[in-house]
């Protein structure tokens, strides 16, 4: 059973460009595509465990600028909305995240809706850098959490 584990976490680690494919994986899982990061960013560090703050900062960045790239998609979609009915388009059902500001960015590590929110930041045109802030804070801190609750789940799986 050891064997097929070890193998997938050699397998999901890609120790070839180990940060680098950390920092894709995150930014892809951020975007409305789903795909979960936090398998990459254990692998690796289960097998490097020295890359825990370097492979928790660089998911963090990768995965803030996904989110950053969702913001302005739902800008986008905004803009074409508008530009498609001739008036600007208020949806009520938002006015409640409207309440919370960019400060609703905190949520968007949750999974599922998560990525969904902060696309709907940008379609309400929340401050793109205050949302960025705080999506930084929410998803280092899931990062932190995952990640080191993974590693004290998973203690002995494998040991280079």
């Amino acid at each position: 059973m050891d064997t097929w584990i070890t193998y997938l976490l050699e397998l999901f680690s890609l120790p070839q460009v180990g940060l680098s494919t950390v920092f894709v994986v995150a930014l892809v899982s951020a975007t409305l595509l789903p795909l979960g990061s936090e398998p990459a960013v254990f692998a690796l560090v289960k097998l490097n465990p020295e890359l825990f703050w370097p492979a928790v900062l660089v998911a963090t960045a990768g995965n803030t600028l996904g989110g950053a790239i969702s913001w302005g998609m739902g800008l986008g979609a905004h803009a074409a909305m508008d530009k498609a009915r001739g008036h600007p388009v208020h949806v009520r059902a938002l006015d409640w995240l409207q309440r919370f500001g960019p400060k609703a960015c905190l949520l968007s590590w949750l999974p599922g809706v998560g990525d969904p929110l902060c696309a709907v930041a940008g379609w309400l045109k929340m401050p793109f850098w205050p949302c960025v802030a705080y999506m930084a804070v929410g998803k280092l801190a899931r990062y932190i959490t995952m990640t080191g609750a993974l590693l004290w789940a998973f203690p002995g799986i494998y040991t280079p």
